[in-house]
């Protein structure tokens, strides 16, 4: 049986490289055409609270350019459900946030945050935008989403990808362990951060994964080969795993 795990493309980094020096280039929009012929089937972007990358008008473009799934990335707030429920993504991947941070550190606590995120799953849904929640492999969290409403969750793999020997392996049984646990729910599970060329192989052979969610690591292999040949190779190492 053929792998069909898909490919969601983060495009936030080219966003950074343009806001570097407030240009116009390089254009998202061009950017998408290109990753969405190299076969991706998603495009992922962020709309953080502070606008480092992704603006607000670039979620309105990429809305109308896009010819496959738009994954919009957002913090549980009042602001970005209101664009979210305006914009109507295929999906909207809720997730942490904090200003300080490089990047998304970790997975959103909905134990201790059930409330809130329930209501905003509920929004959303009645928009009919589907909701993942971005979460660690860890089953307490996990045995909430159900209650909680979300079709999918995306599990956080940047421990993973930042370990080392024995740690990685654990992390990687870790992840193992939460992708089954989450399908025998009936939970679409995803995965992603920091996941590149050479990590990716592991994970994609997990077989309850249905997307895996990657962009930083892409966007810097589209340096040296373009982002066209950047999205195919990582399309191969997809579609090679067992």
């Amino acid at each position: 049986m053929a792998n069909t795990l898909e490919l969601g493309v983060n495009i936030d980094h080219i966003a950074t490289i343009r806001q570097a020096r407030f240009t116009p280039y390089p254009d998202i929009l061009e950017a998408i055409t290109i990753i969405e012929d190299a076969g991706a089937d998603t495009i992922t972007l962020h709309l953080r609270e502070d606008r480092r990358h992704i603006q607000d008008a670039d979620v309105y473009a990429v809305r109308k350019h896009l010819r496959r799934r738009m994954n919009l990335e957002m913090a549980a707030t009042d602001e970005m459900v209101a664009i979210a429920r305006d914009v109507v993504p295929e999906d909207v991947c809720l997730v942490p946030e904090k200003r300080e941070e490089l990047t998304t550190e970790g997975g959103l606590d909905i134990v201790n945050q059930f409330e809130r995120i329930q209501q905003v799953t509920q929004t959303l849904s009645d928009a009919n935008i589907n909701v993942s929640l971005f979460i660690e492999p860890d089953i307490e969290q996990i045995k909430r989403v159900p209650e909680i409403g979300a079709p999918k969750i995306e599990l956080h793999t940047g421990t993973y990808a930042n370990a080392t020997g024995e740690a990685k392996h654990a992390e990687f049984k870790r992840i193992v362990a939460a992708s089954e646990f989450a399908a025998s729910l009936g939970i679409q599970v995803n995965a992603g951060h920091g996941l590149d060329y050479e990590n990716t192989h592991e994970i994609a052979a997990i077989p309850q994964l249905k997307e895996l969610n990657i962009g930083h690591s892409m966007i810097a292999r589209a340096i040296f080969v373009g982002i066209e040949q950047a999205t195919k190779e990582m399309l191969d190492i997809l579609k090679k795993a067992p």
